[in-house]
């Protein structure tokens, strides 16, 4: 099984962007405002919204084209092939015509509109080595997957026993057609893995096709799958800011025992928003693990800056718990409250 991993080429955006970048980096000022100078400025507040699984969970899964990641000790977590994803879904099914938009545009990011949720970049898989390495336990914690895109971590989380797990992305489309498949795909191992629920080890499944950890080439869902763990579910979209209102409203208010998120510091705009999340959600004793490139090119956001963003506030501790060298920097991080 080959993947292919697009943001060592860079988060392409328009020639105007990048131009207007370049000028203000020479002149040491702070990184602009998005020039899609096209988009009403409504855009760059998404409202929150909490997404439901349909009833007929059998649609979204009918002739699914997936692959299976597979590391170590980890169950193997089954995920909607993106290129054929990419070109099957009907314009019908995305509401925010994100796909039209990217492709006339040819980026994969969107200030505001759509912020890369379609695709899994690669230091999700850095943070997911990170997990089976060190053997992290999920077994009755609350998680979260913020910006979680394909889901990858969350449907880890939720495969290793964790007792509630919560997705969120900016965009619906991600969350309708991608994300909540994806955690379908997973939940269809149930009668497989029970063991995962009960004591977070590794299970796995030896259906007929994945004994190499990969799963048929199609596969088709047989009925909706057991509520064992689609009801630990909660899926979210939305602006980071609109999802901490809505999720806040809850009594009690949700506190995470863990926040995974990963590529989500590109833009320095959004840090003071992520950051709240992290202060406002993070159990007082969890943790939030963060996996990034040192720089994202072309955009402006990083680790660094990021660093010095969350040191300023002085309310969590950083440490870097996985580096990667080669290529582009990219490192896992983990993020608790100090001590008062």
């Amino acid at each position: 099984m080959a993947f292919s991993f697009n943001f060592d080429l860079k988060i392409k955006t328009d020639e105007a962007v990048n131009q207007d970048k370049i000028k203000k980096d020479q002149g040491h000022e702070e990184k602009p405002v998005d020039s899609n100078d096209t988009k009403p400025s409504c855009e760059k507040v998404k409202e929150a919204k909490e997404h439901s699984p349909p009833l007929d969970c059998q649609s979204l899964l009918e002739d699914a084209v997936c692959e299976t990641f597979t590391l170590g000790t980890l169950p193997p977590i089954h995920y909607l092939n993106e290129s054929v994803f990419e070109l099957t879904m009907s314009e019908l099914l995305d509401g925010e015509n994100v796909l039209a938009r990217t492709a006339a545009q040819n980026t994969d990011l969107i200030s505001g509109v759509y912020e890369g949720g379609l695709k899994v970049w690669e230091c999700t898989y850095d943070l997911l080595e990170h997990l089976e390495a060190e053997g992290e336990a999920f077994s009755g914690k609350r998680v979260l997957d913020l910006g979680c895109g394909a889901g990858l971590l969350g449907i880890l989380a939720l495969r290793r026993g964790a007792r509630e797990v919560h997705f969120q992305d900016y965009n619906s489309t991600v969350i309708e057609r991608l994300t909540l498949p994806n955690v379908l795909l997973n939940c269809e191992d149930d009668d497989d893995d029970s063991g995962d629920d009960d004591d977070g080890g590794a299970g796995g499944g030896d259906e007929e096709g994945e004994k190499d950890g990969c799963p048929p080439p199609k596969r088709k869902a047989t009925g909706p799958p057991r509520d064992s763990k689609l009801a630990r579910c909660r899926f979210f979209s939305g602006s980071w800011t609109t999802f901490l209102t809505q999720v806040l409203k809850n009594d009690p208010p949700p506190k995470y025992d863990l926040i995974m998120t990963s590529e989500t510091i590109y833009n320095t705009d959004y840090y003071p928003a992520l950051h709240e999340v992290f202060h406002r959600l993070l159990d007082q004793g969890g943790l939030v693990y963060l996996a990034t490139k040192a720089h994202y090119f072309g955009v402006g956001g990083g680790l660094y800056l990021f660093q010095n963003f969350v040191e300023e506030k002085d309310i969590f501790k950083m440490k870097r718990v996985k580096n990667v060298e080669h290529g582009l920097q990219r490192h896992v991080v983990a993020m608790s409250f100090k001590k008062p």
